[in-house]
């Protein structure tokens, strides 16, 4: 009886720890979102600026790339952990490159649109 009442003990034990590292992998995706969101609004901020509309698409790329640094820092914590969580096997380098690559995507898409506005302007 007792080997049963052990047994029955860590099974529950085992779901309650999964349950947890669960919400916390869940509660790590919800801020990564989150930082995503803000990074990309702060960037969107940025884009229809009057004072922009002078800049060539190198100094925007420029502007682009320093603007929103705590959103920027934000995103980048944030998304190495919730990567950290969901592949704790993987390379810490591997993580950062992975973060480092997304904003750097989201820089992009930004200037992309900043170029097409000017080319249909013209």
């Amino acid at each position: 009886m007792r080997m049963l009442v052990t047994a029955v003990l860590l099974l529950v034990s085992s779901a309650a720890t999964s349950a947890a590292l669960a919400d916390e992998v869940d509660d790590a995706h919800k801020l990564a979102v989150t930082g995503r969101d803000a990074y990309w609004n702060c960037l969107a901020r940025e884009y229809p600026r009057d004072s922009n509309k002078a800049m060539s698409d190198q100094e925007f790329t420029s502007l682009i790339a320093t603007v929103c640094p705590s959103e920027r820092q934000n995103f980048r914590v944030s998304l190495i952990d919730f990567l950290s969580q969901q592949f704790p096997k993987q390379d810490a380098d591997a993580r950062l490159t992975t973060a480092n690559r997304a904003i750097e995507l989201a820089q992009k898409d930004i200037v992309t649109a900043f170029v097409r506005r000017r080319a249909a302007a013209k």
